[in-house]
């Protein structure tokens, strides 16, 4: 899910150097450059999770995918000159999807790590974040970094930066979820101890959400978030680069993150 992952890096098909690995092996060929690929098509598929607010989620009125990520997508598409086509995947095999050629990118806030870029070639990043805490309201505890939840049960997305995060501090019991809202439900009825997640995702949820829960610390790294897609593709790449860096440029970007978090997370702080 940094999650939206990382992403943030955020979420087991992919988790392991070792299963990353296969897949760069197992990469399908490709006759042409997604650029000339997508464009002779006219439709560029994006996979997305659409369980990850604010970056991607379904409008409960209309039933249609909105959020930044899905703002961000369409902008894209719009400057390549093709219609976006949205497939909506559940985190643990979005990364696998996108290998095996089920779409052409993914716009869901996938962090750019030097094990998935084994498998993947990124776009330059478009937004930054850093984890963040979620603990229930009444919690008296005071845990200023994960190793403070030594000993607890910690929620996570499944597959995601913060499972890896989590897991690498001995005696956390983790917990892996599909999506966020369950992980914050079994965090507000006591089920969990803490939740783990993206930033930028915590301010909106506590915003929005009816929950006994509210933010704790921030407790990693600054993560670059960008958009995968399948190796061999330098003129898709250079476009792709071409049409955030102008975004950045020109406010784009800083719009669209401001009208979702309320602060400008297009540029590294």
């Amino acid at each position: 899910m940094a999650k939206h992952p990382t992403t943030l890096a955020r979420r087991a098909v992919l988790g392991a150097g070792i299963a990353l690995a296969a897949l760069a092996v197992q990469l399908p060929a490709q006759a042409a450059d997604l650029l000339q690929e997508a464009k002779k098509r006219g439709v560029l598929r994006i996979a997305m999770e659409g369980t990850y607010p604010p970056f991607n989620y379904k409008d409960p009125k209309t039933g249609q995918l909105t959020g930044y990520d899905v703002d961000v997508a369409k902008l894209v598409a719009t400057k390549l000159g093709m219609r976006p086509e949205f497939v909506a995947t559940e985190w643990a095999a979005i990364l696998a999807g996108l290998a095996s050629g089920k779409y052409d990118i993914i716009v869901s806030q996938v962090g750019i790590t030097p094990r998935r870029a084994q498998a993947f070639d990124f776009s330059r990043p478009y937004t930054y974040s850093q984890p963040q805490l979620i603990v229930r309201k009444n919690e008296r505890a005071s845990y200023a970094s994960l190793a403070d939840l030594k000993g607890k049960r910690v929620g996570v997305g499944q597959g995601s930066v913060f499972e890896q995060q989590a897991k690498a501090v001995p005696g956390i019991e983790v917990k892996s979820y599909p999506a966020a809202p369950e992980n914050l439900q079994d965090l507000a009825f006591g089920r969990i101890d803490a939740a783990l997640n993206d930033g930028l995702m915590v301010a909106y949820l506590l915003k929005n959400s009816q929950l006994p829960i509210k933010p704790g610390a921030r407790v990693g790294a600054v993560e670059r978030m960008g958009i995968p897609f399948r190796k061999g593709s330098p003129q898709f790449k250079a476009a792709l680069d071409k049409i955030l860096q102008d975004a950045a440029n020109d406010g784009t970007l800083k719009a669209l993150s401001i009208k979702w978090f309320g602060v400008d997370a297009s540029r590294a702080p």
